[in-house]
């Protein structure tokens, strides 16, 4: 939970940023560098669970959206980085909205309705 509010509070800020016309900037960067951290920690605890014989139903389907759930930030901060205008924010408001999607799918994944 801590993950999905973290990724809508920066893309709140990321899309405050975008509507006022202004670029990406090194706080944004620490932002999506803070979310990161938290996505690698809760991929670590699952990669462990994992590890240790406590497997979801569809493992190669968790692994991958794993990957995708710690690859996004930072695909997505570089490219925003590297977008100076007003849609550098918006390329990481964007990703910050996907992620918590992903998150709930992995729980989905790891706890299925039966």
């Amino acid at each position: 939970m801590t993950i999905q509010m973290a990724a809508l509070g920066m893309a709140a800020w990321c899309l405050v940023s975008t509507f006022r016309n202004q670029p990406m900037v090194v706080p944004h960067l620490v932002g999506m560098a803070v979310l990161w951290l938290l996505v690698i920690g809760q991929a670590v605890v699952s990669v462990v669970a994992v590890v240790g014989g406590d497997r979801p139903e569809q493992t190669a389907m968790f692994v991958s959206y794993l990957a995708t759930v710690v690859l996004l930030p930072p695909a997505c901060a570089v490219w925003g980085f590297m977008e100076r205008s007003k849609w550098g924010p918006a390329v990481i408001a964007f990703a910050c909205l996907v992620l918590p999607v992903l998150m709930v799918r992995l729980e989905q994944l790891w706890n299925p309705v039966v």
